[in-house]
């Protein structure tokens, strides 16, 4: 976890002049840190690392689904020129509505749970 954590900081200092800086620009807009993109990309994170460190670069058809990942379009990551990232506007309100989603969920989750050993101990009783 470390030397993925030494990475991004790595290539965050690659700023937008490489492939693999443009792609550290997009994840880091859409707010997904490396692990989680690779995983939604099908990718090792290891493979996604060696990207955005511009040791490696992915084909063209996993360039293709990463931009529309990253809400970029393929030739913004080639070379910059066409749709880049959204600019960073810090939009609280839809901090408190993904926070309510979430509390929402785990709620609905603690329910199901509840339910679940409740069945579980009638179950128990009548046996």
């Amino acid at each position: 976890m470390e030397h993925l954590k030494a990475a991004e900081a790595a290539s965050s200092n690659a700023g937008e002049d490489t492939l693999g800086g443009r792609i550290y620009h997009a994840r880091d807009a859409v707010g997904l840190n490396m692990e989680e993109a690779a995983r939604r990309l099908g990718v090792e994170t290891e493979t996604w690392k060696a990207w955005e460190c511009d040791r490696d670069a992915p084909r063209a058809n996993k360039l293709v689904t990463m931009a529309g990942l990253l809400g970029v379009s393929p030739s913004w990551l080639l070379a910059g020129t066409g749709t880049g990232p959204a600019p960073d506007h810090h939009d609280e309100g839809a901090d408190l509505i993904r926070a309510l989603e979430a509390a929402s969920a785990e709620a609905l989750a603690s329910q199901q749970r509840v339910l679940d050993l409740v069945s579980r101990v009638r179950r128990a009783d009548l046996a």
